[in-house]
């Protein structure tokens, strides 16, 4: 199938598509006759794959060691579970970070009088060095 049905299919952009082509994720068959690229059904599959790890936030290196794990039939599940338990780890970290930096900003916002005044403490906290 041509790269537009492959798209639609993995619901996944023309052009992000063929980056992973470009890049190897997927190596789809090249036509002798167009030098287009031939996207199988297989493909498709791997590109839903990546489509749905990347959702997860997995980088295209983790993409990319996830899919060579989905590929080998004799894998050890093992590997699979410390990458996702590694990636939960990252969002836990990042949910914190999050978490800190809204509390900071709403301490900053509960202690700005909002008023016609030009004094601000979120605009002196942000030019702090």
């Amino acid at each position: 199938m041509n790269i537009g049905k492959a798209s639609k299919l993995s619901e996944l952009t023309v052009k992000t598509v063929r980056y992973y082509a470009n890049i190897d994720l997927v190596k789809p068959n090249q036509s002798s006759l167009t030098g287009y690229r031939e996207y199988s059904e297989e493909d498709v599959l791997k590109l839903k794959f990546i489509g749905k790890a990347r959702k997860f936030n997995f980088s295209i290196n983790e993409c990319r060691e996830l899919l060579s794990l989905y590929e080998n039939q004799n894998r050890p599940s093992k590997e699979v579970k410390k990458i996702t338990l590694e990636k939960v780890s990252e969002i836990d970290k990042k949910l914190n970070e999050l978490k800190n930096l809204r509390d900071e900003l709403n301490y900053l916002a509960n202690n700005c009088n909002g008023d016609d005044r030009p004094n601000c403490p979120i605009l002196e906290a942000f030019s702090k060095k």
